[in-house]
This record gives structure tokens, sequence and C-alpha cells, in this order.
């Protein structure tokens, strides 16, 4: 497989490149039709496969971690349109805690939400699109509620990947739903740690590069060519962003979209699926990492679920970023391009054809009118 080119944008943990962030040529667009990260991969092998063999696994059914989304975040939410589709919102959760903690070689403590898109499955269920959205990007946080009941007042200009580690992941579905418009009928969160034991529960994901990567944060070091990466070194391959490119998030988010066509490729090998064995061992180490909401958290609910979504093709998934500028203050972070973010939040709210207008984003040099 060859190496996906990795496209330039502000780094979202630290402020890295101070002042040089908006000055550089940008690279490709945010559209992307195969899919962008090991994230969405990961879900859609669970919600295809539930509708199978999983449901028979009872002794799997605990694994999954329920949240009461409906409650914690009440009746301020988005009207369900009756045409709009189902809509789930999928977060990448990076502790450096607990099991996370053994992977941390970039030493960075707290809980975040590393990866987060919208994923939105039309009427007829036949092709999905998924928005992602930065996690540098600034937004007004809603007042929420903590798991603890304690309220957390709203706060505007707020990085997106602070709001899980702050007030937990209700907030994160309730400042989405503020600021798309759309209402999440679920939502689902895979934990990293949880990612490297199924990667190396199918034997390992082979990858090719077209340079050396060498980047200390993340520990991996890749000469150019071949590789097959066992979990501990996938989980290095798909949060590197220092190694590639200009050391930017969208430098990893290329490599993320690289790792996922790569994994695909060898679950379709091994037919994994096909296999009641080792659809058992995969959809043990899957669930183990996997939180939902309290609609999905089952395997009996995950499987309905599962079998409404036999129509949807991933490899016809169209994915595309949220539409963002650099922020004018601070440069090393993005806020939503207008009026594209609305245009595409309207057609997602009324399940229309996206416009390819809506698509392009000022900050990977797409026009901003």
């Amino acid at each position: 497989m060859s190496h996906v080119s990795t496209p330039r944008h502000s780094d979202t943990d630290a402020p890295a490149r101070r002042g040089g962030g908006r000055g550089r040529k940008r690279g490709r667009t945010g559209k992307r039709r195969t899919g962008r990260w090991i994230l969405l991969s990961l879900a859609v092998l669970l919600l295809a496969g539930a509708g199978t063999a999983y449901w028979l696994y009872s002794g799997i059914d605990g694994n999954i971690k329920g949240v009461d989304i409906d409650r914690a975040i009440g009746d301020n939410r988005p009207t369900k349109l009756p045409t709009s589709g189902q809509n789930i919102l999928v977060l990448g959760s990076d502790s450096r805690a607990g099991a996370n903690a053994e992977l941390n070689t970039g030493k960075v403590s707290g809980a975040r939400s590393d990866t987060a898109l919208v994923m939105h499955i039309p009427e007829g269920r036949k092709k999905a699109v998924a928005v992602s959205i930065p996690r540098d990007t600034l937004v007004t946080r809603p007042e929420c509620v903590k798991a603890n009941g304690s309220t957390v007042a709203s706060a505007k200009r707020v990085m997106f990947n602070s709001i899980y580690s702050q007030v937990g992941p209700a907030c994160v579905v309730k400042t989405v739903e503020q600021l798309s418009g759309v209402r999440m009928d679920h939502y689902v969160e895979v934990d990293f740690a949880g990612f490297k034991d199924l990667v190396d529960a199918i034997g390992g994901v082979t990858v090719t590069v077209d340079q050396d990567i060498h980047d200390s944060s993340s520990g991996l070091n890749l000469t150019k060519g071949t590789h097959k990466l066992d979990g501990t070194r996938s989980l290095q391959f798909v949060r590197t962003r220092h190694g590639v490119g200009d050391g930017s998030d969208l430098g990893r988010i290329g490599l993320q979209q690289q790792f996922m066509l790569a994994l695909l490729t060898e679950i379709k090998k091994q037919d994994l699926l096909g296999s009641p064995v080792k659809a058992y061992r995969i959809a043990d180490q899957l669930t183990a990492a996997l939180t939902t909401d309290s609609g999905l958290a089952s395997l009996t609910k995950l499987a309905e679920f599962g079998r409404s979504l036999n129509g949807v093709d991933p490899s016809t998934m169209e994915t595309i970023m949220l539409p963002v500028a650099y922020d004018k203050a601070d440069p090393n972070r993005v806020v939503a391009a207008e009026p594209q973010a609305s245009t595409l939040w309207k057609a997602i709210r009324s399940d229309s054809t996206i416009p390819d207008s809506a698509k392009k984003s000022p900050a990977t040099g797409g026009s901003s009118s």
C-alpha cells in the first residue's frame, strides 16, 4: 500500500509552531472519500459484525460500558427531524492512564478525546458521510452537568478536545449538537488501549511508508519501506505527527487514513467475520474498549443497530473535515469557517446532498467564499 500524502494543519495539543501557522502553503482539502482514521474503521467493524454471531456470545456483553446521554443532557437538544437519517458521534479516547499509561511514550497526562467525528447515515442507509472535527477547534462549550451532578458554566473559545477531560462525554455530545444543530442519535467511544489489543488479536497490520519516520514523542521509528506493525507500534503510528510532514495534526490524519485502509484490508483477507472463533476474539477485544450511549450498551442492541446498517458500504463513505479557518487571535488554533460550516450542517440536518462549496476549508487551502 502506498503512503497517503499528509496535509498540513496547526498542532492541536500545544502551540508548537508559534507565528508560523498561517503563512505556509496548505495541503489537500478536507474531502477524503475512503475514510480518515482508524477509529471509524473500528466502529464500522463492530456495527457490521454485530448482526452476525456476536450477539450469541453473552459472556462479552458485560464488556460494554454505557453512558446515559439523554439524562445527562436533558431536553435542551436539537429537534430530531423525521428525514434526518441517523447521526452518531464517534470519539477516540486517549486517557494516558491505566492500560493507556503503558502506551504513553510521549508522557502526556490527562484524559483526552483524541479523535472525533459525526457519522451521518442518510435515510435508506446506503451511503454514509463522516464529518471530522479538528481537535484544536475553538468552540463555545454550553452549560453542562458532570457525572457527579455538579454544573459547569458555559465558556467561549474552549478548545474542543479539552471538553472530554474537563466535563465528560455527555458535554462533548451537547457541544457538538449546539455547534451543528444536529441531534446525535448515538454515541460511540473507543479507548486506544483496546485498539492495541485488537491489532494484536488479528496478528498485526502491514503498512508501507515512502520516507523514514522518526518521532521521539510517539516513540515510532520506521525506515522507508513495508512493515508489519503490532499493536504497540500501530498506536505509535496513528499517534505520530512530529515525524511526518510539517509536524502538524493533519500529518497524523494522513497516517491514520492509511492505517485504516490497511486494517480493513487485513480484516477482509482473514475473513474474520466468517470465523466464530476469530469473531469472538475480536469482539471480546473491541467491546472491552467500547463505551456507548445507553441505547447501544449491549450486544443485542448493537446487533439490532448493526443489522439496520447492512446496506452501508464503508468503501463509499465520504469523509469531510469541518471547514475551519485559522483563528485571528491565535494562529495555532482554528474556528469554524463560514458560510461553509453552516451550509454543511444544514445539509446533514435535512439529509440532503452536501454542496462542494461546503467542503472547502480555508485552513487547508480551500476558498473562504
